[in-house]
């Protein structure tokens, strides 16, 4: 039987390393609209994790989101071969691109942990959503994602920030610290 929880914030946990590695429920990719792989995160998920993701995110688009998801938004679909039970997928804002980035980011996280919730997923692990293609400057993104969690109240014990590379890893310790 798992230990229950009394719905505070969650445990966050910085780690370096890679996303795709981790035994936790749910894994969020940071996905762009199309739901179809790309590079970065995105595409290390769908290519360890394998067909049935792809699969999973194509009738996603025939059914639910036929013009794609939008910013902010997450859906679930299963982990394929990953170590972790389901994917939740959400989409970042393109940095330059938005007159409200850190809204749409902070939404990201939202969303994502409420769509874990739906799951009943109790750990889960975030990369740094936008800051890869999209643009958005690592401090400024850790800021909004630790503010976003640290804020949240939920179900979710332990949110893991996996993040690729020691300046990712560095910019989230010192969101973590103010």
């Amino acid at each position: 039987m798992s230990p229950t929880y009394d719905g505070d914030v969650p445990r966050i946990v910085l780690l370096e390393g890679d996303i795709t590695e981790q035994d936790v429920d749910a894994i969020i990719n940071a996905a762009n609209s199309t739901l179809l792989g790309g590079g970065g995160v995105d595409g290390a998920i769908h290519d360890r994790g394998g067909p049935a993701i792809l699969e999973e995110c194509r009738r996603i688009r025939a059914t639910d989101w036929p013009d794609g998801l939008p910013t902010g938004r997450a859906v679930a679909t299963t982990a394929g071969d990953l170590p972790a039970r389901w994917v939740i997928h959400t989409v970042g804002p393109v940095y330059a691109s938005e007159e409200d980035p850190s809204a749409l980011l902070a939404g990201c996280h939202i969303e994502s942990l409420r769509v874990a919730e739906e799951l009943g997923a109790e750990t889960i692990a975030f990369p740094a959503i936008s800051t890869g293609a999209y643009g958005y400057p690592l401090d400024e993104a850790a800021r909004v994602a630790v503010d976003a969690i640290g804020s949240a109240e939920t179900t979710v014990r332990e949110v893991r920030f996996v993040l690729f590379g020691r300046d990712a890893f560095v910019a989230f310790e010192r969101a973590l610290g103010d």
